[in-house]
């Protein structure tokens, strides 16, 4: 018999859509072109090679995530010490949306990149490989 769950990820992604603001693609797209943001990547390194990244856009894993963030963690990165707003993405939205929520939580100007790397590319929008 499986153990009941308190909160499933279900709620934990309504819960995490009612707090962050979302973005499209070509919203997401419209800000990195204009400076006003930084695509943030959060997809394990083996889903980027097998499928590309977004144009000029961070990979920063999502386990590393809050202490790449956080000025006082030994793994701080400067680049999310910077005044601009950061725009997560991970495959179809999931884990981007709960690691939205939790850099909000932490201070960060952050959306979501609705529906992840798949509605991006889906939209059109152009997709680089893996350097």
């Amino acid at each position: 018999m499986v153990r009941p769950l308190k909160i499933g990820y279900r709620r934990l992604m309504e819960e995490a859509a009612a707090q962050v603001r979302s973005v499209s693609p070509a919203e997401a797209a419209a800000m990195q072109a204009e400076r006003r943001a930084v695509i943030v990547d959060i997809r394990d390194v083996r889903e980027l090679e097998r499928e590309g990244r977004v144009p000029g856009s961070l990979h920063a894993p999502r386990g590393m995530l809050e202490f790449w963030v956080d000025p006082e963690s030994p793994y701080f990165k400067p680049v999310f010490g910077e005044e601009t707003t950061f725009v997560l993405h991970c495959a179809s939205g999931w884990r981007s949306l709960l690691a939205t929520q939790q850099l909000r939580a932490m201070g960060l100007d952050v959306a979501d990149l609705k529906g992840g790397f798949a509605a991006w590319k889906e939209a059109g929008l152009p997709v680089e490989p893996k350097a």
